[in-house]
């Protein structure tokens, strides 16, 4: 599966039962964040564009946590617990690539 990342078009290959924030880290992206994947700080969180249909279920720590954010949360999802089913398109921003590889000589 894969979650492309907007507005610089980011293209995260998600593997099951990975949340997208897990994906992301593993290819070395930088993902803005504060508490590293413990759902408190909302950092993370992403709005789904399209796609929403493979989102994976809201827990209750993710409820808890959007809910602080007030009427607009219906919108969002945190990427620490998003976990996909299907291709899906999100926005964040502050999402950075990874560094280019270095060549050995």
């Amino acid at each position: 599966m894969t979650v492309r990342v907007e507005p610089d078009g980011h293209a995260i290959a998600v593997a099951e039962g990975e949340s997208l924030i897990e994906a992301a880290w593993r290819q070395g992206y930088t993902w803005p964040t504060t508490c590293y994947a413990q759902a408190r700080c909302t950092a993370c969180r992403v709005e789904i564009l399209s796609g929403a249909e493979h989102a994976g279920p809201m827990g209750d720590e993710e409820t808890d946590a959007l809910t602080l954010l007030g009427p607009r949360a219906g919108q969002l999802r945190l990427a620490c617990r998003l976990r996909v089913t299907g291709d899906m398109i999100v926005i964040k921003h502050g999402v950075r690539a990874p560094p280019p590889a270095e060549e050995e000589p």
